[in-house]
């Protein structure tokens, strides 16, 4: 049986799958192919509670963690409204091509329309075709303002 829902972080099973899935991701070639350092294993759930605006979906297939989407609300100045970006989306190798993160996509998208959210956003790696394709299938398209200025490039400056 598969379960789509959204987590409650003072639940101990939905906090020990956030976890245990967030590091599954980074293992990830995708998610960078290292684990989580420990300060962020033991203290991600306790950080994660003191943000109102975190939504975290789970998915979990006959009990077992399956799936998981991080998502952060954002604020879209041009259209002067809320919108929900997300940050992490992972499914966990054992449960891929059973369609989870299909159903994932959706309880997102519920969210962002619960919040009354603009617009969703999120970024891919060029070389995750299967994510690419999913976030393609279900409507997402890349961002430019004007077709001549071209795509949007997703970039970081670390600081830690």
């Amino acid at each position: 049986m598969l379960e789509i829902i959204q987590a409650d972080l003072s639940h101990p099973q939905h906090a020990e799958a956030v976890v245990y899935l967030l590091n599954q991701y980074a293992l990830d070639p995708m998610g960078g192919h290292q684990a989580l350092l420990p300060f962020a294993q033991t203290n991600l759930i306790a950080e994660l509670k003191k943000r109102s605006t975190v939504h975290i979906v789970l998915a979990f297939s006959d009990g077992a963690p399956a799936g998981l989407a991080i998502c952060i609300e954002g604020f879209s100045t041009f259209a002067c409204q809320p919108l929900l970006n997300i940050h992490d989306f992972a499914v966990h190798p054992d449960y891929r091509g059973q369609g989870i993160s299909k159903r994932m996509m959706a309880k997102v998208i519920e969210i962002a329309r619960d919040l009354a959210c603009c617009k969703v956003t999120l970024e891919v790696l060029e070389g995750n075709t299967p994510a690419y394709s999913l976030y393609k299938t279900v409507g997402f398209v890349n961002y430019e303002l004007n077709p001549k200025l071209g795509h949007a490039l997703m970039m970081q400056l670390k600081l830690v």
